[in-house]
């Protein structure tokens, strides 16, 4: 109960916080002309209050296995009552040593907000210039729209918890070592070229996405 407790707390700040950001909400998502949106074959009256509730993020577990962090979204995909409203949310857990990698989300700036744990987080602006910080529980960080960014978690044995609210219905989410060396398919020759590096380099950077 005392995890639901957090977890609604930190939701309720991120997107307060995104009130601030009207007009980047409007600039995100088409505009709506209902009240919200309506799946098709079907007609408001015909909807309650469970079509305006999600259970996704109850009892998420990280996975422990793997070098990255568990990033379980809430976009319109699978909580349709989002569509057109400008807003979505993520829950990112960050077992010990992982790393959510470098990635944009091309529709929506993202704000971060730290439940539990230190995480340290960077981006990256259009002039190449490097903005890192380390974040303690309670801190926020926004991550602008479009641009690279990446978070970890230093720390060997304590894991780390936080939840994202997205300025979009649909934030969209490009990672740059699986689009560049992954299923895009770009072909090695492009790479090679693109990053002065010999043939079996880029062939061990597509070898580690596979």
């Amino acid at each position: 109960m005392a995890h639901h407790k957090m977890l609604l707390c930190a939701l309720f700040a991120v997107f307060l916080a995104f009130g601030s950001l009207s007009s980047t909400v409007q600039a995100s998502d088409p505009e709506l002309t209902s009240d919200f949106f309506v799946p098709e074959g079907k007609v408001a009256a015909d909807l309650d209050g469970a079509f305006f509730t999600n259970t996704t993020l109850e009892n998420v577990q990280p996975n422990l296995n793997s070098a990255f962090a568990t990033v379980t979204p809430v976009n319109q995909n699978v909580f349709p009552a989002l569509t057109g409203l400008g807003i979505s949310s993520a829950l990112i857990q960050f077992p010990p040593g992982t790393v959510n990698p470098p990635h944009t989300h091309p529709r929506g700036t993202e704000l971060l907000y730290v439940i539990e744990g230190i995480l340290s987080v960077g981006l990256v602006d259009t002039t190449q210039k490097l903005f890192t910080q380390t974040l303690l529980p309670g801190d926020l960080f926004v991550f602008p729209k479009g641009l690279v960014h990446f978070q970890i978690n230093l720390d060997q044995w304590k894991s780390v918890k936080a939840v994202v609210g997205f300025s979009s219905s649909n934030p969209g989410l490009i990672s740059l070592p699986s689009t560049l060396f992954g299923k895009s398919m770009i072909s090695s020759e492009v790479l090679q070229k693109s990053f002065n590096v010999t043939a079996d380099v880029i062939d061990k950077l597509k070898a580690a996405q596979v």
